[in-house]
């Protein structure tokens, strides 16, 4: 009976050893050292004189990308504050040539944006797929974003009703953040 117990309490022991080693390698890794002011500066400074930083630069003084950074500036308290935003449904598909996965176009308070809902996965859009051109609906998004390829801001779909009826939430991070 006693060297049952060894048997089986021995891997136990030896596997949790083992464990606490890769997650303690792993949290090493992992571990970076925050750049300070001047530094992100620097970093900023650099990018800004590469090709994409001067292309970006160049969009964001253009018509196009002032009218996309205002269309931002308008919906960014409902953003900040996570509060409701009635969208019109505007077109079931994206822009061509989009990588955004599933969304749809959405009028906000006169202002068109994509509502970007991430790669498809099994039924997580299924009800999503059920709207329809001018179909109403609420929104909520923790954040607006801007992209030198697209004519629209990019609202990220976190939450979505339509009828006072929940067709979308987000599910939370698994990894809390």
């Amino acid at each position: 009976m006693l060297s049952g117990l060894v048997f089986i309490f021995a891997p136990f022991a030896y596997g949790s050893g083992d464990n606490r080693d890769i997650k303690n390698e792993t949290s090493k890794k992992s571990i970076q050292k925050s750049l300070s002011a001047a530094e992100k500066e620097a970093e900023l400074k650099k990018w800004e004189a590469s090709p994409d930083g001067i292309q970006y630069k160049k969009w964001e003084a253009s018509p196009t990308g002032k009218n996309v950074y205002a269309s931002a500036t308008k919906i960014s308290k409902s953003i900040r504050d996570y509060t409701n935003m009635e969208g019109v449904v505007t077109s079931l598909s994206l822009p061509l040539g989009s990588r955004l996965g599933f969304g749809l176009m959405v009028r906000i308070n006169s202002d068109d944006y994509i509502l970007a809902f991430g790669p498809e996965k099994y039924n997580e859009f299924q009800q999503l797929h059920r709207l329809k051109v001018n179909d109403k609906i609420i929104i909520k998004s923790h954040s607006v974003l801007q992209a030198p390829k697209y004519s629209y801001p990019i609202v990220a779909g976190d939450y979505a009703e339509r009828d006072s009826k929940i067709i979308y939430k987000r599910a939370p991070r698994k990894d809390g953040c």
